[in-house]
């Protein structure tokens, strides 16, 4: 085969078939992010579903038909979701506060090296072909270099979440209608599933989401109920209410607001804590 100039690239270009496996494994680990609880997230969740479908036909256009646009628009495609990552980390995306995993770690690099191996393959194919390949050969690795920089930026000092600390005076306030429990500062108080009477099994990443309110609780005006105590391991007093341990949710950033009621996220459900009485 002859070289292959205009839009096309070699059917068999290592660096296009490269590039396709490294979507297809961004893509792969969103689509568990997305079922092990993304999906419940607000806008995030749909979003997580458009980036599996998006990479996927991304990865087999790339294979199936050689084209440079393709390889470009997957270049594209991968640094986008890189800084859909790095805001969430920063500041947030549409309300919704991101940690610091293994999961989100790997797939940042992953789309670090999309961007450079597809960008690198789809330059020949481009107008001006290979004059432009190697042009743009610098610009690749130092947009590359930046990138993966402003990941171990983000990843080495996220956003400061809120810390759920005690002893605490919980009470009850409007929260869309409904009376619910709240920290002192108004922040809404959720109860997670899996938890036990005398155990909280959220921890690590977990609790990164979801801060623990640690301390013996006291009760504010309108808080019914039975407020105690459990043991965490490492010997923190964590804080419940009719027995069931409270944290409060990275999502909710001010007073008024209840975007972690029944997400089913880090391992289960979790929800509000409706005062009555």
């Amino acid at each position: 085969m002859g070289s292959i100039k205009g839009t096309s690239l070699p059917r068999r270009s290592w660096l296009g078939i490269a590039g396709a496996a490294l979507l297809v494994a961004s893509g792969a680990i969103h689509l568990d992010l997305y079922l092990t609880g993304y999906r419940t997230i607000p806008t995030i969740g749909p979003l997580f579903l458009l980036q599996v479908i998006a990479a996927f036909v991304l990865a087999v256009a790339i294979v199936v038909t050689g084209s440079a646009l393709a390889a470009a628009a997957g270049a594209v495609f991968a640094v986008s979701t890189l800084g859909g990552y790095l805001l969430s980390l920063w500041v947030s995306l549409f309300g919704f506060t991101e940690v610091r995993t293994t999961a989100g770690v790997v797939a940042g690099i992953i789309d670090v090296a999309t961007f450079a191996t597809l960008a690198l393959a789809a330059a020949p194919g481009l107008p001006y072909g290979r004059d432009l390949g190697r042009r743009i050969l610098p610009a690749v690795a130092a947009a590359s270099v930046v990138a993966l920089a402003l990941l171990v930026a983000a990843v080495s000092t996220p956003k400061t979440q809120p810390v759920a600390t005690g002893p605490d005076v919980l009470k009850s306030r409007n929260v869309g209608g409904m009376m619910l429990l709240t920290n002192a500062k108004g922040l809404t108080l959720y109860w997670f599933a899996p938890d036990t009477r005398t155990k909280s099994v959220c921890y690590g990443s977990c609790a990164a989401y979801w801060p623990p309110v640690t301390g013996a609780p006291s009760a504010g005006p309108g808080v019914t109920g039975t407020l105690g105590t459990i043991t965490r391991t490492g010997g923190t007093a964590q804080a419940t209410y009719d027995g069931h341990p409270l944290y409060t949710y990275i999502g909710d950033d001010a007073p008024g607001q209840a975007s972690g009621n029944n997400l089913d996220l880090n391992g289960g459900l979790w929800h509000d804590v409706p005062i009555t009485g």
